[in-house]
């Protein structure tokens, strides 16, 4: 049997009822922020993981925190986001639902910005740069992508990835060079240039992905699903012979690393 979202939004209502969820009832537009962003981020492992039941448990628990938000909202209505994507959707896709003649992804997306710097004026909203619109509280590897691109589309680009990387290697440099220039006792001074050398790198880093078609956050986690996995597994190793991280050399933990590192790829690339 379907369950509709009319369904959904009585169980709702129940929730935040007199007799509903003390928790529930308890949670405000502003509380429930922190909450929607971790759900976004589970659905998102979801997909990477690609097992069917678990992107459907956590679409559910999105979905949930958008009744959640319109049920507790005094502003506005569940009818009123409908009708705001529905025309949002009609408005920035005039190849389609118009006369607009954008034949690429390329000429989607300079289309796609136009019309959203014109919505943003039409609302009172100052526009002052191609960057403007770009989420502050994004999450810094994604933003940092998102701006390069946004340069990109104006011609302020690298013509391919060997400039990106060629970048990546000078920033990389600049940071040796600050790392080289700490005292015995950094000052704050010192680890402030170093921090924004790390941050200059890590920007080339995520240029050099968007370049070659890969999110940087999305890697970074791939990256991190690895040292993990790796990890572990020197863990329960050194467990069998009875004993712990702590207790082994670093020599030694790095060649238990180089041994896991290579077993598992061996074992990844198994038919």
């Amino acid at each position: 049997m379907s369950t509709t979202i009319e369904e959904l939004q009585l169980i709702m209502q129940q929730l935040l009822g007199p007799d509903g969820c003390p928790w529930d009832r308890a949670q405000t537009l502003h509380s429930l922020r922190h909450h929607t962003i971790e759900e976004a981020y589970e659905l998102c492992a979801a997909v990477e993981e690609g097992e069917r039941n678990a992107i459907v448990d956590e679409l559910g628990d999105l979905l949930f925190h958008i009744v959640f938000y319109c049920a507790i909202a005094e502003e506005f209505e569940f009818g009123d986001v409908i009708e705001a994507i529905s025309a949002k959707l009609i408005r920035r896709h005039p190849h389609v639902f118009a006369d607009g003649d954008a034949r690429t992804r390329a000429e989607v997306a300079l289309r796609w910005d136009a019309i959203k710097r014109e919505e943003r004026r039409a609302s009172g909203v100052a526009v002052d740069s191609i960057l403007d619109g770009v989420g502050r509280a994004l999450p810094a590897l994604i933003r940092s992508r998102k701006l390069s691109g946004r340069a990109a589309r104006v011609g302020f680009d690298w013509p391919d990835v060997k400039g990106a990387l060629r970048k990546v290697h000078e920033e990389l440099a600049e940071l040796e060079a600050a790392i080289a220039a700490l005292s015995d006792s950094p000052t704050e001074q010192e680890k402030a240039h170093c921090e924004a050398e790390l941050g200059d790198l890590l920007l080339a880093v995520a240029n050099s992905g968007r370049h070659l078609g890969i999110d940087p956050e999305t890697a970074l986690n791939g990256a991190n699903r690895r040292f993990e996995k790796r990890f572990r597994e020197i863990e329960k190793r050194l467990a069998a012979a009875g004993k712990t991280p702590a207790e082994t050399s670093l020599e030694e933990l790095d060649a238990l690393w180089e041994e896991v590192k290579q077993e598992l790829r061996s074992a990844a690339d198994k038919p």
